[in-house]
């Protein structure tokens, strides 16, 4: 079974910033594409930035400019650096992967747990 296992959300002033990271275990063939979407308390989930393994990148117009997503496919792993937080980027972070586990499977989308992080001061 493939697993999403994220680390690095936490609790930072405005301004500050922090990575966050999304490492995928199991079989796995292939992930394309890996992001992170988030969801906010009392709003809907929504894409934050989207990386495929060919390293072409999409990301929120509310986030351009401030965060940079990259992976490395070698590790099967996602990362978000968030610079210049701001309160509404606060939020619970969650990784995304579409898997293919075998060359002839479909791919799979898989979900991380989640992890929160809270800018304030």
């Amino acid at each position: 079974q493939v697993q999403l296992v994220e680390s690095g959300g936490g609790l930072v002033q405005p301004g500050g910033s922090l990575r966050l990271s999304c490492a995928a275990s199991g079989r796995i063939f292939n992930i394309d594409p890996m992001g992170w979407y988030r969801q906010a308390p009392g709003k809907e989930r929504e894409l934050v930035a989207t990386i495929t393994s060919g390293a072409s990148t999409n990301y929120a117009d509310s986030v351009k400019g401030r965060f940079t997503i990259s992976r490395d496919n070698a590790k099967n792993t996602v990362y978000l650096q968030m610079n210049s937080l701001k309160p509404e980027d606060t939020a619970v972070y969650y990784c995304n992967a579409h898997i293919r586990r075998e060359i002839t499977a479909l791919y799979v989308e898989v979900w991380g747990q989640g992890t929160l992080v809270t800018v304030s001061s």
